[in-house]
């Protein structure tokens, strides 16, 4: 009985390490995600551009697509919201659920795109279209390091 009870406390204890590793090991893939999310965008823009140059089209970009404000839309979906014109993102991913949704992107602007946090980290980072470049505006630059390196 004395043997059981040590294996239970043992048992109790790994427990204990193991589950705010796992939590935090959710956040991490969160804000991994949301930088190949960046990375795409602007690999994507540079990309449109090129297109665009070679084509003798020198519009800039201004829109990468979403509803501002919209919920469970699609984000980076078509250049100029142009839904004939060509992708950002093959498989854009949908922004925010609702009002409280965390680690998601909402439209915020014409121009301007903005990642929400896990609860863990708090908080958002803004990211404007502006000069065929997707940079990020916010004051907080230690949010924008997060999801840029």
């Amino acid at each position: 009985m004395i043997e059981l009870v040590f294996v239970i406390v043992v048992i109790g204890i790994l427990a204990m390490i193991a589950i705010p590793k796992f939590s935090a090991t959710r956040d991490d893939a969160l804000i991994t995600k949301a930088k190949t999310t960046v990375a795409s965008v602007r690999s994507a823009i540079s990309s449109e551009v090129q297109r665009r140059i070679l084509a003798g089209n020198y519009t800039p970009i201004n829109d990468l697509g979403g509803v501002v404000n919209g919920h469970n839309q699609p984000i980076f979906d078509y250049f100029d919201s142009n839904n004939t014109g060509s992708r950002v993102l093959e498989y854009p991913p949908n922004s925010c659920k609702d009002t409280n949704a965390k680690a998601c992107w909402m439209r915020s602007a014409t121009t301007d795109y903005k990642y929400i946090f896990p609860n863990a980290i708090g908080g958002d980072a803004t990211f404007r279209v502006q000069n065929n470049r997707f940079d990020c505006v916010s004051a907080d630059k230690t949010k924008c390091r997060l999801l840029e390196r």
